[in-house]
């Protein structure tokens, strides 16, 4: 399938591939299908592309690479929207927020993005935990570190 991209121009995907939102993210619920596209040139980010609108798309990194102790459960209702039934299903991301320069761009880790790797079901996960929040430095924590949300 060909779609139109923020960053990678025209583009063609594999359906199989896509990944669904069952109620869309936080202020965008209209937009269910997106696609997880690698940004070659730093590959420790990627994109998460709506399949739909082309100028909708999140840079995004894995949390794990800047925050080593970053933790919390993937409630119920989250684990069986997405069919989840063991750690290894689980790809987990956080939105970026872009700065210029880089080094003080940001990440939400208020939010993280779970994705089931298995059946491509993913969904935005709202956090009440008071230590984490929308604005991340990318700059505190440069240790790599493991998974550690727990379906």
């Amino acid at each position: 399938m060909q779609i139109s991209t923020k960053y990678f121009g025209s583009i063609e995907v594999d359906e199989k591939e896509l990944i669904q939102f069952k109620h869309g993210l936080p202020g965008f619920g209209d937009y269910r299908s997106f696609v997880h596209l690698p940004l070659e040139e730093a590959p420790l980010y990627s994109v998460l592309q709506s399949v739909d609108e082309h100028g909708l798309a999140f840079v995004v990194v894995n949390p794990y690479v800047f925050y080593k102790d970053y933790e919390f459960v993937i409630d119920e209702q989250t684990k069986k929207e997405l069919d989840l039934q063991s750690p290894e299903e689980v790809d987990l991301y956080c939105v970026m927020t872009l700065q210029d320069p880089f080094d003080r761009s940001t990440m939400n880790l208020q939010a993280p993005i779970i994705v089931n790797k298995t059946n491509h079901r993913a969904k935005q996960m709202i956090l009440n935990d008071p230590k984490y929040h929308t604005k991340h430095s990318l700059q505190l924590h440069k240790e790599e570190g493991g998974t550690h949300a727990h379906p």
